[in-house]
């Protein structure tokens, strides 16, 4: 143990990866390194300082359209994630977060993968192969008795999964999607928008009026627009359709209501809204 331990310290491998090299070696602490190093898992371990800022974010769906699956997988470089075998290791993982329904990261992690080894094993020795850090950043499935749908936008730049509580509408959902990719709501509906937020907004906006000469009486009557126009901007059923800026979303939903959606973006984060 105290010699696993070292190797851990000395390589930052994972301890499986240890275990095995250290068996591997006959127990020689240096002689496990090398192994470690030669598979590329100790020298992705000298990289965990640099930053992942590239990357790519994949989508998908069951054939039937009840669940949606949703993974972000981090490079340093677009070089790298634009490479063939950085894309189908994306690829293979999502296809076993599909399979496999992991409850967190640590579960998917150690899932084995259809070489034998574990994603965590996996992810080191393409980093090594590579020659970068990468990262499995985060991950989401969506599950409805409605609709779901999954869109890519800007190669996989931006990944969304949106649910709707209304089945077989498919294109609806897909508009929906792309509606969510382009115009980043932070809410569903103005229902969802804290209060304190809410609040904030109308201090900053009665604060401007009043430093234009504006009365309180009329400030009153100016903030019911200022917070429509609000709305509108961070509420995804008040957004201009993209398709459509004569419509809103609320109009094109008809009687199906957005119950959920996930947003993964390589330059926003991720945003979950819904239950």
């Amino acid at each position: 143990m105290e010699k696993l331990k070292e190797l851990r310290d000395k390589t930052g491998a994972g301890m499986v990866d240890c275990k095995k090299a250290l068996e591997e070696a006959g127990g020689e602490l240096e002689k496990a390194v090398e192994i470690l190093r030669k598979k590329g898992i100790a020298k992705a371990a000298k990289r965990t300082d640099r930053e992942t800022s590239e990357g790519v974010v994949k989508v998908a769906t069951d054939e039937a359209g009840k669940h949606g699956y949703i993974l972000q997988i981090n490079s340093e470089t677009d070089f790298v994630a634009r490479n063939e075998k950085f894309q189908n290791f994306g690829n293979d993982i999502l296809a076993i977060i599909k399979a496999e329904q992991p409850e967190d990261m640590d579960d998917l992690m150690k899932l084995t993968m259809a070489d034998g080894h574990s994603v965590e094993e996996n992810i080191n020795t393409l980093s090594g192969v590579i020659g970068e850090k990468l990262a499995l950043s985060v991950f989401g499935v969506i599950s409805t008795a409605g609709t779901v749908a999954a869109y890519s936008h800007m190669g996989g730049k931006i990944g969304v999964l949106v649910a709707l509580n209304k089945p077989g509408v498919k294109s609806l959902a897909t508009d929906i999607a792309m509606q969510i990719a382009a115009a980043n709501p932070k809410y569903i509906s103005p229902a969802d928008v804290p209060a304190e937020e809410l609040a904030k907004e109308k201090e900053i906006y009665a604060e401007q009026l009043r430093k234009e000469g504006k009365p309180e009486n009329i400030i009153e009557k100016i903030m019911e627009g200022k917070v429509n126009k609000y709305y509108e901007e961070v509420c995804l059923v008040k957004q201009e359709f993209i398709k459509d800026d004569s419509k809103k979303i609320q109009d094109i939903l008809g009687d199906a209501k957005v119950e959920k959606f996930i947003v993964y973006s390589l330059s926003s984060g991720s945003r979950v809204c819904g239950a």
